[in-house]
Parts: structure tokens; C-alpha cells; sequence
């Protein structure tokens, strides 16, 4: 059984039909990455996943329980977490106000602390600042700030909207260093990434979005390989004959 599945998925913005008839599933212990161009819907598809986007048709399913009417509270204490694109951490907080945050719905205050110190111990620029504003960090480690902050929320599947944006080459690759890392450890990812050549290579199933439909969908080296994909995503136009 997969932990999320997503079924004939339907989300309109007045007349306008972002989603239609999307199908998706996440396994335990899965990495599913959603690839496509922008205004193909994947935003909308994470937010109807929380819930902050009423679906118009269509079912959400997250282990065996049906979401699709639940609200976002509901679904992030049964584990369903989201790093929104922009990373929305409050720059106005300290580095540890921001971790805390996270934890807001739990009351195991010595699992926190462990947790927390966990984190600062693996991204040691976050230690550091931990009494600092976070407007005093970099892109990178706000991102970082954003996920740890999401790990704080226990979850059981964490979506993460295009994290790489706007990151140094060495934070991308950092950043896809802990998304491998953290789904090693059991996590379920849902990723919506706009470096198609990393995501595909993070993830165990991927899916293309056109305009608000499913247009390709399977395995991420067969879909890597494939001339439509190259051509529309990978930059490369059509792959040189060897």
C-alpha cells in the first residue's frame, strides 16, 4: 500500500483548472520527484496535498486514512510536512525560534532538545548562529533552516517545493546530499524541483506535469533518457548519436 496516494486530483482558481485528473503515489520510504514547467500545476499539487487549496474532485489518501476534506492541521500531525518554495522561515526569529516552531505540536520538550542539537551538530553554520536572527544567513542555510525546522514536525512524507532555487552549486549539492540522507533514514520525499537532472537522480519514481495533467510518468532513468524530456526539461535538445 502507499503511504500517499493521490487520485483524480481536481483543483480549480475560479474558472481556471490547475489540476486535472492527477494521479500520484508515494511509497514508504520512497523519493517521487514531479518535474514540469512553470504554471504546470506541481505547486498547487503540494498545497492540495496539505490542504491550504481546496480540491474540487478527486481523493487524498495518506496511510490508508482519506485526507481530502481533512484540514492542513490535521494532515501535518498525521505526518505530511511541506517546505514551501521561498522557504517562508520568519526572518524576524532566531535560528532557534525558527527550530522550535516546528516542534509546536509536540510536548516531548527532551526529544526536542536532542533533536535540535542533532541538527545543529549536522549543519554546524546553524549552531553557530542559533541566537542569531535568521536574516543573517545565507540562501543555503535558510534552506537548511526551513528542512530542519520540517524535521521538527516529525514527519512521515516531507515535500519539498523546488528547494534548490536560488542556491550556490555547492549548496545544491549539499542539499541533495540531505535529501539522500534523510530518506536513508526512513523518510518519505515528495520533491518538486526545478534541476530535473538532479531530481531525477535522487529519485526512485517521477512524474511530469503539463498544464495540469500527468503527461509522462515511471521510472527516472527511463524518463531521463527520454528525447520529450531532454528536449523540454534537460536542456540538451536532442542527445548526439555516439
Amino acid at each position: 500500500m502507499a503511504l500517499l496516494d493521490v487520485s483524480a486530483l481536481q483543483v480549480q482558481y475560479g474558472r481556471v483548472t490547475a489540476l486535472s485528473g492527477v494521479d500520484l503515489r508515494v511509497g514508504e520510504g520512497e523519493v517521487v520527484t514531479v518535474l514540469g514547467a512553470n504554471g504546470a500545476g506541481k505547486s498547487t499539487l503540494l498545497r492540495a496535498i496539505l490542504g491550504a487549496v481546496p480540491v474540487r474532485a478527486g481523493g487524498i489518501t495518506f496511510d490508508g486514512v482519506d485526507l481530502t476534506r481533512q484540514p492542513p492541521h490535521a494532515r501535518i500531525k498525521a505526518g505530511v510536512v511541506l517546505v514551501p518554495e521561498g522557504r517562508r522561515i520568519l526572518i524576524s526569529l532566531s535560528v532557534e525560534e525558527n527550530l522550535l516552531l516546528g516542534a509546536h505540536m509536540r510536548t516531548d520538550s527532551r526529544a526536542i532538545r536532542a533533536e535540535i542539537d542533532a541538527i545543529y551538530q549536522r549543519f554546524p553554520n546553524l549552531g553557530e548562529r542559533r541566537h542569531m536572527l535568521a536574516s543573517c544567513l545565507s540562501g543555503g542555510e535558510q534552506q537548511m533552516l526551513a528542512i530542519g525546522r520540517a524535521m521538527l514536525a516529525k514527519p512521515r512524507l516531507m515535500m519539498l517545493d523546488e528547494p534548490s532555487l536560488g542556491l550556490s552549486p555547492l549548496f545544491v549539492s549539499k542539499l541533495f546530499d540531505l535529501i539522500r540522507e534523510l530518506n536513508r533514514g526512513g523518510l518519505s520525499v515528495l520533491l518538486v524541483e526545478q534541476n530535473t537532472g538532479k531530481a531525477l537522480g535522487v529519485a526512485h519514481h517521477a512524474t511530469v506535469l503539463e498544464l495540469g495533467r500527468v503527461v509522462m510518468a515511471g521510472d527516472p532513468k527511463a524518463l531521463a533518457a527520454d528525447p520529450r524530456l531532454q528536449e523540454a526539461y534537460l536542456g540538451e535538445g536532442t542527445p548526439a548519436h555516439h
